[in-house]
């Protein structure tokens, strides 16, 4: 690979702007499949519309990457394995939160995973403070008490920590696989594990046909654009503009749940989705030093 990018990339590189840019319109992507995909949970239950989805992103990442998979040796197979499982529970249980509690408060709760993460790995008090503003940030958004939906609220947590597994397992995968090989086969593998599941689902429910469509073009917004647009940009942008893209996702969720599914939240729940997004923006973006 040359080590000097294209023309249209470099432009990105130096325009923080147009990145900025891109990585938001992936935000978006993401966060409006989730929508679409929600349209889908009478008929197919999240777990149904989650396995169409990785489906749908396997296919295209297997075509995209073509992984070598018999030659993997045991020590790179293992951490495929776990990723694929963290891979599966982390969207199984962020659409299953999406469900009861909404899109905006179930995509800000997740993202206490990659920022505990970043927290953890880091020894500045700013990360510290950071991680108490979000914590803040969640009691204002969850409001916790007896009508509290705990089973939603506890989806959220484990597709957080599932998310926070997969950052730290991905790290290994990158290590022992050149490329993003690791990535396709454990898409692979979490569609496989998911699909028999949904065979069920499909067998007892019966869903009406526009259920597969919506849980297929939430694949592809939420899987194959993004992926598509953060290939273009991830490795031309700082992490700086990186961490402020990232950030943006629990505010178009909100957003996005507001307009598209009429989940409403009340002025404090959105006080609380800022200071979250704020945090993640602060700890993510961590300055031009840290590595991506």
């Amino acid at each position: 690979m040359s080590a000097t990018p294209p023309p249209r990339v470099s432009r990105l590189a130096d325009r923080p702007g147009r990145g900025l840019a891109v990585i938001s319109a992936s935000a978006v992507s993401t966060q409006f499949g989730a929508a679409v995909g929600s349209l889908a949970f009478t008929g197919l239950t999240p777990v149904g519309v989650v396995a169409v989805r990785q489906v749908v992103a396997s296919t295209v990442l297997l075509a995209l990457t073509r992984p070598r998979f018999w030659r993997f040796t045991r020590s790179q197979w293992s951490p495929v394995l776990l990723l694929a499982l963290f891979f599966a529970g982390m969207n199984t249980a962020l659409y299953a939160a999406l469900e009861r509690v909404g899109l905006g408060t179930a995509v800000t709760i997740e993202f206490l995973g990659p920022l505990a993460v970043a927290v953890l790995a880091s020894r500045r008090l700013r990360d510290g403070v950071c991680a108490v503003m979000a914590l803040i940030g969640v009691v204002l958004l969850t409001r916790p008490g007896p009508t509290s939906d705990l089973l939603g609220l506890g989806f959220a947590v484990l597709a957080a920590g599932c998310w926070a597994g997969y950052i730290l397992t991905n790290r290994v995968v990158g290590q022992r696989l050149d490329g993003v090989q690791g990535v396709a086969m454990g898409t692979a593998i979490s569609a496989l594990g998911l699909v028999p599941i949904a065979a069920v689902v499909v067998w007892h429910l019966q869903p009406p046909l526009e259920a597969f469509l919506f849980a297929a073009v939430a694949g592809v917004l939420a899987s194959v654009v993004p992926y598509s647009l953060d290939l273009i940009v991830l490795r031309h942008i700082s992490p700086v503009i990186f961490g402020l893209g990232m950030s943006l996702h629990p505010l178009f969720a909100a957003l996005i749940g507001a307009v598209f599914l009429h989940q409403l939240l009340p002025a404090v729940a959105w006080v609380g989705i800022l200071l979250v997004v704020l945090s993640n923006a602060l700890t993510l973006g961590g300055g031009a030093r840290r590595p991506r």
